[in-house]
């Protein structure tokens, strides 16, 4: 079984690496390169640390091991979509289109070919059922990535395999320390990889600008401030406003005015949906319920948190649509919608949220 182990120099792909080694497999490694440098240096994503961590593994484990650049393609898509996306007023999520676009797809593309399955530090796992392979959860549920994973396809799925996404966290900390691996006690990494140290806002100020608006109170009218353009906020933020008397949630956005408008007080009814409309919905291993009368039971998120929600899936038109059992709050346009068996344990696939 030739297996491909994309190695990021983190415990947790450290650690898979050290369970393949343990099951009898001779993985190749392979360091991805997908931090941006612009032609002024702006963008860069450090990784002189994580290359040595990964090339300190490949000699501890005796595997060969392959530093590839996708940096051009990174930029392409993940980066371009981004700039786009918030361009339009839309909450990206450049995590969900780089597992989609970049480690499964423009790495399958050009270096995958000869591998049978490809190994990742991910905390998710599959399930068989009927001849048919699912993504599901992992068996620690606070640290589960299924819904950075939940656009990706049937084909990537079926070259997957998560070896720690039967662990937990504290676990794969405890095999790292045994094992002595120089991650052991590194802090996750956190943030968009492309950014490095440069400050999202930053970032998108050098390539969308800045252009002065009003911060408007949804229930007055009143103008309660001044921010220097949509793109640099999102649905259901409280932060950075710049506002007295607060607290302030950001509740909607007018793109074409340059207005946002926000609501006082603790969790303001203004934030808060029942219906979710999805457009561009993924079913990773195909719709389980295309033979079965709508609505159905689901679980779903709409960003990366360790809780469930509770739900229906219903189709209107076509086009697939959330009705949650609990109001849900900061639902923003842009941001993934994704949708899980009634257990939790399935993920299904996702849909971008076109209403807010």
């Amino acid at each position: 079984m030739n297996i491909a182990a994309l190695v990021s120099g983190g415990v947790d792909s450290s650690v898979m690496l050290h369970l393949l080694k343990e099951q009898g497999h001779e993985p190749v490694i392979f360091y991805i390169l997908i931090g941006m440098k612009d032609k002024e240096g702006f963008l860069d994503c450090p990784s002189e640390e994580d290359i040595e961590i990964t090339t300190w593994l490949s000699k501890k484990y005796g595997l060969r091991m392959e530093v590839v650049t996708l940096q051009e393609e990174y930029w392409d898509s993940v980066v371009a979509y981004t700039i786009d996306a918030v361009k339009k007023g839309l909450t990206p999520n450049p995590d969900v289109m780089c597992n989609r676009m970049i480690k499964f797809g423009s790495f399958n593309e050009k270096y995958g070919s000869n591998f049978d399955l490809i190994a990742t530090g991910h905390y998710a796992s599959t399930t068989m059922l009927n001849g048919v392979k699912y993504l599901s959860t992992a068996k620690d549920k606070f640290k589960d990535q299924t819904d950075f994973l939940a656009q990706i396809t049937r084909e990537q799925l079926n070259k997957l395999i998560f070896p720690i996404g039967g662990l937990h966290k504290a676990d794969v900390r405890k095999i790292a320390t045994t094992a002595k691996l120089p991650s052991a006690g590194r802090k996750d990494s956190q943030g968009i990889c492309f950014l490095g140290k440069v400050n999202y806002n930053d970032f998108i100020r050098k390539y969308v600008g800045e252009k002065e608006g009003a911060i408007v109170e949804l229930e007055t009218g009143k103008i309660l401030g001044k921010h220097k353009g949509y793109w640099f906020h999102t649905i259901g933020q409280r932060k950075g406003l710049g506002l007295s008397q607060g607290p302030w949630f950001v509740v909607k956005k007018d793109t074409d005015e340059n207005i946002i408008y926000v609501s006082n007080g603790y969790d303001p009814l203004t934030q808060y949906r029942n219906t979710i409309r999805l457009q561009g919905f993924n079913f990773i291993s195909g719709n389980p319920w295309q033979n079965m009368e709508m609505p159905v039971d689901i679980t779903f998120k709409i960003r990366h948190t360790p809780d469930f929600n509770k739900g229906r899936l219903l189709f209107e038109n076509g086009k697939p649509v959330i009705e949650s059992l609990e109001p849900v709050s900061g639902v923003a346009a842009g941001q993934f919608g994704v949708v899980y068996d009634p257990e939790s344990n399935l993920c299904f696939g996702s849909g971008e949220i076109d209403w807010q």
